[in-house]
């Protein structure tokens, strides 16, 4: 019996301990500490929104700047390598050419080398030469037939500067080998630099290869200037040999969560002060356009490095006195909340747990302290009658179960619960909602303005270039179909310029009269029967247009005429999918390529062909920016503040010579402010998350209190009543192993005392009865 009953109350307390690990302590004791958590965030968190005086937002767009040079000079340095391997190619495919005639078809077609020239590989004899002289000696001949041999190679001249060598084999059947050399320089094309920014190439050991924006000290006329230089090639420098070494990083060790966009190792630099600026770079290793998929410019080791000064704004610091006031209001309602939860839920509810249990435990003598409001309450009501019950007392229902009760559970848990949610929602809703909205005092720093025009000026000329480039491969292309070649060649030809690049979407050969005799990829999109549109009886009147107004899809087709063929001209026609997939830049918002009547053409993100740009006032810009200042339009940049918030747009209009010019095409960028990390929006934006970390964390809490507590403590309370009420019947099953369980393990307990009681009663009042019949019985 002893070992029984030790049994029975080893696992009583066992059960109380599990009490303790649930029930309604834990919700409760998980908010204060999140409270307690969130005020403490606050007040260090929104002093640091605004500590440096250079916003995190100028340093993110001079690493996008950096990113743009690193794609335009890995796109460039392709592309070259490209256009000389299939000029080489198409003239290996036909006749012997002289060395003469190959380097003027290349220098006529193509203006990017500064130098070409043939060499008979077996003598080293220099049979042509056009441009600047080729280092030729550099190049060891005996080795291009080793792996790697015709690899683009880095040649550093006496004079310090460094050229790109570009090789590619001539041969003819009958005839010694030659050796097509193409010589560049590693400057950037088309980058849009603006004022005070300077731009450099460099190694992998962090030697500068070239540079551009910084002048030379003879340039400059004072000593301040001259100072001035000095101090930023210093700088400059002293970038490169940091970018060096990062470069080397793998990217997702590099790069900072959410800056992504860029596959390869890109961030930013801080640097020194000079008269009150501080001198900033981003830097770039060249990477290829696919993960894991490199090109002949990745690997060459190099890294780009963008560097620009900064006016310093000392006063550009968030005053801390918000976050400490903020941790503090959240304290006193939180304590307030959390109190209101301890002293109507918790403490009735504990209370009532030892009350049921000592009523199990047959004391009586004392009644029941009944809480004051709840379902507590009606619980407390219950268990005092089950008490005057068990005594044998009449169960009045004037006494403590009648109206006294009606009053107090007239407010539940659910009403206290909504109460501490309200007191939260009242710290939370303000700075969800109301407090540091950033839009009306933002201010945009003027760096930012001038990178948004200076990118979009330089997605602009990548746009001109890439469409005068695709030109240029069909005039390649055009020189290369005589007089006496079959469909049959074309097409082959056609193939292999098709498969060689990925911007068109249809290559053809059209006769003047509309016929096309050859073809490859997808079906042409110009009308057969389209007439000439120029009185040379070309297909259009520009070497590039949109041949459609409407539809789904734009059709921008370029041509170039075929020599000897009597108006004959080979066609290709444009994936509007590369026009775009040049668009992709991150940090510039919203991008899109209008055409002279400001209808779309392209864009980074969804859209309608041929509709109208968004807003008016982005119209106006367009329009603007296209009107000619001197010799030629210029971007134009500029920030917008209206209902929609704060907007930083810019616009660049195609300026430079080529096909592509006579379209009068321009893109067009904006983004909202909100989205850039300045400190006003870090400050809201730091507002808005404690707001909702408020919300959440008393939605959770108070949810998981509802859920655990609540809902089983109402249906306890209508048990209680039944019970009280006369339901002998119903059997009562805890829920949980919590506070709530063991009151109703306790009326489970009180109900079979109450059967016991009346059995027993039953009994006593039976056998009175049949001792006085028994006598009778006898007589």
């Amino acid at each position: 019996m002893a070992a029984s009953s030790a049994k029975r109350r080893h696992k009583v307390r066992r059960r109380a301990d599990m009490s303790l690990l649930g029930g309604i302590r834990p919700p409760i004791a998980v908010l204060s500490a999140l409270l307690l958590s969130l005020a403490g965030i606050t007040a260090l968190g929104f002093g640091r929104a605004g500590e440096e005086s250079v916003p995190k937002a100028v340093m993110t767009s001079q690493q996008h700047f950096a990113e743009d040079g690193a794609v335009a000079m890995r796109a460039s340095i392709d592309e070259s390598a490209a256009d000389l391997a299939r000029t080489a190619g198409l003239f290996n495919a036909g006749d012997p050419a002289q060395p003469d005639a190959v380097v003027d078809k290349i220098g006529s077609v193509y203006q990017k080398w500064v130098g070409t020239a043939v060499v008979e590989i077996s003598s080293g004899k220099m049979l042509a030469a056009r441009g600047e002289n080729v280092p030729v000696a550099a190049i060891d001949t005996s080795k291009l037939s080793e792996k790697d041999g015709l690899s683009p190679r880095m040649v550093r001249l006496a004079n310090g500067e460094t050229r790109l060598l570009s090789l590619q084999l001539l041969s003819w059947k009958g005839q010694p080998q030659q050796l097509l050399i193409a010589s560049s320089s590693l400057r950037f094309p088309g980058i849009s630099l603006g004022k005070f920014r300077s731009i450099a190439v460099i190694d992998s050991t962090g030697r500068i290869l070239s540079s551009d924006g910084i002048p030379e000290s003879e340039q400059v006329l004072t000593e301040d200037q001259r100072t001035g230089v000095e101090r930023s090639k210093k700088q400059l420098s002293a970038f490169a040999k940091v970018a060096a070494k990062r470069a080397k990083e793998h990217p997702l060790k590099a790069n900072d969560p959410g800056e992504g966009g860029y596959l390869g190792v890109s961030g930013s630099l801080r640097g020194d002060t000079f008269q009150g600026d501080r001198a900033i770079a981003g830097y770039a290793a060249l990477t290829g356009p696919e993960p894991g998929k490199g090109t002949v410019a990745t690997s060459l080791g190099l890294t780009v490095v963008a560097m620009v000064d900064v006016a310093e704004d000392p006063t550009r610091v968030t005053d801390p006195l918000f976050g400490l006031l903020a941790a503090g209001a959240l304290l006193l309602i939180g304590a307030l909340a959390v109190g209101v939860l301890l002293g109507t839920v918790q403490r009735p509810l504990l209370r009532l747990f030892l009350e049921s249990r000592r009523l199990t435990r047959d004391d009586l003598t004392r009644p029941v302290s009944v809480p004051r409001f709840g379902e507590a309450a009606r619980i407390g009501q219950a268990l005092e009658r089950l008490r005057r019950q068990l005594l044998g007392e009449r169960d009045d229902a004037e006494g403590a179960g009648g109206p006294k009760s009606g009053r107090r559970g007239r407010i539940g848990a659910r009403a206290l619960l909504a109460v501490s949610g309200i007191l939260l929602l009242v710290w939370s809703a303000p700075m969800l909602l109301l407090l540091n909205r950033a839009d009306a005092t933002a201010v945009v720093p003027e760096q930012i303005t001038n990178d948004q025009r200076e990118r979009t000026d330089t997605l602009s000329d990548r746009v001109r270039r890439s469409l005068n480039e695709g030109h240029a491969d069909l005039v390649s292309v055009a020189g290369l179909l005589g007089e006496r070649t079959s469909p049959e060649d074309m097409t082959k030809v056609l193939d292999r310029t098709r498969s060689d690049h990925s911007r068109y979407r249809s290559l053809y050969v059209r006769t003047g009269d509309g016929k096309i005799v050859a073809q490859s990829g997808e079906s042409p999109r110009l009308p057969e029967d389209r007439k000439s549109e120029n009185k040379d009886g070309h297909p259009f009147a520009d070497p590039i247009t949109v041949l459609n107004d409407s539809g789904t899809e734009p059709v921008i087709a370029s041509y170039a005429e075929l020599p000897g063929r009597d108006g004959s001209t080979v066609i290709g026609e444009f994936r509007i999918d590369f026009i775009n997939s040049l668009l992709k830049r991150p940090g510039l918002g919203e991008i899109r390529v209008v055409d002279a009547e400001r209808r779309v053409l392209g864009g980074n993100t969804g859209y309608l062909a041929f509709e109208k740009l968004p807003s008016a006032r982005l119209t106006e810009l367009a329009a603007g920016t296209s009107q000619k200042t001197g010799i030629s339009a210029r971007a134009g940049g500029i920030v917008y503040r209206d209902g929609g918030g704060v907007q930083v747009a810019g616009a660049a209009p195609f300026v430079g010579g080529g096909a592509a010019k006579s379209l009068n095409w321009m893109v067009v960028s904006w983004q909202p402010a909100a989205g850039l990390a300045i400190p006003e929006y870090s400050l809201q934006n730091r507002t808005v998350l404690a707001g909702l970390l408020g919300i959440t964390a008393a939605a959770a809490c108070l949810g998981w209190l509802h859920i655990i507590v609540v809902r089983p403590l109402r249906e306890v309370a209508k048990q209680a009543e039944a019970l009280a009420d006369g339901d002998r019947r119903t059997v009562l099953y805890p829920r949980h192993h919590d506070e709530v369980g063991a009151i109703s393990r306790s009326l489970e307990l009180l109900r079979q005392q109450v059967l016991e009681q009346r059995k027993r009663d039953g009994a006593g009042a039976t056998a009175p009865a049949a001792a006085v019949r028994a006598p009778a019985g006898r007589n």
